[in-house]
């Protein structure tokens, strides 16, 4: 089983108009839309920071797979690049961790 954790500091006022929180949410909405359709998805979940220390990032995403394979399917899925690209606009920071279970 292979495991994803992304963690992201997203902007105040994005491009898109949208404040972070609004953003947040909307992240949310788009992975949990992900749950059954990307092969060898198990688990996805992604959760706003509440602390909101500075050393906190705003958005953390956990998911998991069957294999290496799989993530790697989900990583170039067209759903997953359609986020990577809404991510470009509201995003200033990403910390990533792949490891094997």
């Amino acid at each position: 089983m292979f495991v994803h954790i992304v963690f992201w500091r997203l902007h105040d006022a994005a491009p898109n108009g949208r404040t972070k929180e609004e953003n947040a949410r909307e992240l949310k909405r788009r992975f949990e839309a992900l749950d059954g359709i990307i092969p060898g998805l198990t688990r996805c979940e992604l959760g706003a920071d509440v602390s909101r220390t500075p050393e906190s990032a705003d958005v953390a995403l956990l998911t998991e797979f069957d294999s290496r394979a799989a993530l790697e399917g989900y990583q170039s899925h067209p759903l997953h690049q359609e986020i990577v690209a809404f991510l470009k606009d509201v995003r200033s920071e990403r910390r990533v961790v792949d490891y094997e279970i």
